[in-house]
């Protein structure tokens, strides 16, 4: 059994089985509290929902950056985000799928519930380090994450890799970007301009290397 397995206090004792159930219910309630947006990332409100005091906060993850690192490594998924890919799937059909893929994850209120605490956090990232140093490394394992599972969603094409570098990086904004233009005062068509975006982006990892654009 690991340590990820069967987490220990912050102090670095093994917790028993109600400690155990008193982590999950306040990893459970930080994920809840945050769905509701960036202004709910507070631990005492946390707290209050978990019906915990803030003693049992600090001994289960010794201060705020303690439980935000935890909610994060909570949030990952067990198994890939963006699978294989159906078999006979070209270039561009997979960019499609992973814009939905990400489009429908940002309706589910773990995704944004993460999207919410990042929002809370300091943008610069020389701060957050210096003021939730275990949240930076938590947020750091989340992108290399990323960029693993582009790499092994593109695996089977022969695509450059500088390209997909830059499409990894820009596909969570832009469809983010859309999501949120979706919930404004707009006639515009998501479903076109996500389409879109699948299609330009599709366009552009198929290109041949080197080609200007």
């Amino acid at each position: 059994m690991t340590t990820a397995d069967h987490p220990l206090s912050a102090r670095g004792t093994r917790l028993n089985r109600r400690g155990l159930e008193t982590r999950a219910r306040v990893l459970d309630a930080a994920l809840a509290c945050l769905a509701e947006g960036p202004e709910a990332a507070s631990a005492s409100l946390v707290a209050r929902r978990a019906e915990v005091t803030w003693g049992t906060l600090q001994h289960q993850f010794g201060d705020v950056d303690g439980l935000w690192a935890a909610v994060l490594a909570h949030a990952t998924p067990a198994g890939p985000m963006l699978g294989e890919g159906a078999p006979g799937v070209g270039v561009a059909e997979r960019v499609r799928e992973i814009v939905d893929l990400l489009w429908d994850g940002l309706d589910r209120p773990r995704m944004r519930a993460i999207l919410h605490l990042r929002l809370a956090l300091p943008p610069d990232r020389a701060a957050l380090e210096a003021s939730h140093p275990h949240t930076a490394l938590a947020l750091r394992a989340w992108d290399e994450r990323w960029e693993e599972e582009v790499r092994a969603a593109f695996a089977a094409y022969d695509v450059d890799p500088v390209r997909l570098a830059r499409v990894r990086s820009l596909l969570p904004g832009a469809v983010r970007g859309l999501h949120l233009e979706r919930r404004l005062s707009t006639y515009a068509d998501a479903g076109e301009a996500r389409l879109g975006l699948a299609e330009a982006l599709g366009a552009y990892l198929s290109g041949p290397p080197g080609a200007a654009w």
